[in-house]
């Protein structure tokens, strides 16, 4: 029994990484107060990287604390240097900064990652009389500026994210120094010297395709490119839609989300797309181990087999067949053995009075609304993250609390 019980508990233990998430978008939407710090997060494209981490800390500032900062009009490039300054890649909880040594603790963000020089990406905290928790980039001068102190804790899920509240922005000379803008990239140029021509050339030749395409990268786009080889085997196909049909089935090609590879083996479901409209053009993500497939309600089953493009906010990765949309495309079933002639008797010398029974092709029935409701469902739930995970998280841990005060 007791070997029993302690094989159970390694079980669980070994389960709750993998149900450990978070959204830090709908964390800070609970509280008003941060409204700006959470939009800047967002449109600067901080708040996809900041989930996709497994241990992090973010210092946010209230919307008055960031008023001087917006007041100095500054670039959304050099915005993100100095808000990438207030992500530490360690985990730091109240209790933890309050426990810290007298001596200040060095701690690394977003920003030394990222090619900070020298040290002017870390942030130094320091613990004073009275239990006053302080933080200053390393590189800010201390005549001209006042750190910043530790206000409160907003949300903590030990030992993944804390995000805490901190009195003002942390000024840095380096981070706001004017950054360059973002070489701006030629969606269907990257394709064509890729392996993707056919489908590059077809974006540019179908309305508005390619300009779609290429205004959706600056909030995040994550496209799907078959090869040439899958792309002209296709063609026919394509050849026979209608001008509308043409440009869906390309928009069907990309979600309006950005997705590295990492986040597309872990985010499965199904999602909306360029095409989608009310409850159609889903499609449904999944991996198996290192593989994602993106499977299409009309049995397509098409798999990522290159990358070239990895690179908030543009994932632009080939895949080996194109997707095809139930909306466009019956669903593929196997084919069934051919069914025997039928008899045909002799035509009687004289004609007789019956009629003559022909057989007619019942007409395939089109998808149910009912399922096309589930599917954006789905979708919709996919977007919206996975915060449910940490609740999950919370229980496992609960449930091995009590067995060990069971077993000892």
């Amino acid at each position: 029994m007791r070997l029993l019980s302690i094989t159970f508990l390694f079980l669980l233990a070994s389960c709750t990484p993998l149900c450990q998430g978070f959204n830090v978008t709908k964390i800070l939407l609970k509280y008003p107060e941060f409204s700006t710090f959470n939009h800047y997060l967002s449109v600067t494209h901080l708040a996809d990287e900041i989930n996709r981490r497994l241990t992090i800390t973010v210092l946010a500032v209230s919307n008055g604390g960031m008023a001087p900062l917006l007041s100095r009009g500054l670039s959304l490039p050099t915005m993100r240097h100095v808000l990438s300054l207030h992500c530490l890649v360690d985990y730091y909880g109240a209790r933890k900064l309050h426990q810290l040594p007298t001596e200040s603790t060095q701690a690394s963000s977003f920003f030394q990652e990222t090619g900070a020089p020298g040290t002017s990406g870390f942030v130094n905290i320091s613990m004073h009389k009275g239990g006053v928790v302080t933080f200053a980039p390393s590189d800010s001068d201390s005549d001209a500026s006042s750190p910043a102190s530790f206000v409160k804790s907003i949300f903590e899920q030990p030992y993944n994210i804390s995000v805490i509240q901190i009195s003002s922005i942390l000024n840095s000379p380096v981070a706001e120094a004017p950054a360059e803008a973002p070489t701006a990239v030629n969606l269907t140029e990257l394709m064509s010297a890729k392996g993707c021509k056919t489908f590059a050339d077809l974006l540019l030749s179908t309305g508005d395709a390619a300009t779609t395409f290429q205004n959706d990268i600056e909030g995040g786009l994550t496209v799907f490119c078959p090869l040439d080889q899958a792309m002209d085997a296709f063609l026919p196909k394509f050849k026979n839609l209608t001008d509308s049909g043409k440009l869906n089935l390309l928009l069907y090609h990309a979600i309006p989300v950005y997705y590295s590879v990492q986040m597309l083996r872990s985010n499965n479901g199904v999602m909306n797309t360029l095409a989608t409209e009310k409850r159609n053009y889903n499609l449904t993500v999944q991996n198996n181990g290192e593989v994602v497939t993106i499977k299409t309600p009309a049995g397509v089953v098409a798999k990522i087999v290159g990358t070239i493009k990895d690179e908030d906010p543009l994932g632009l990765y080939t895949i080996d067949k194109v997707l095809e949309p139930r909306e466009l495309f019956k669903k593929n079933v196997s084919s069934p053995a051919p069914a025997p002639a039928p008899v045909v008797a002799e035509a009687p010398k004289k004609a007789g009075k019956g009629k003559k029974n022909v057989p007619t092709e019942a007409p395939e029935p089109a998808p149910g609304p009912d399922q096309d409701a589930a599917d954006q469902k789905a979708a919709d739930e996919n977007r919206a993250g996975m915060m449910g995970a940490g609740s999950l998280a919370g229980a496992v841990t609960a449930v091995m609390a009590i067995l060990v005060n069971f077993m000892f």
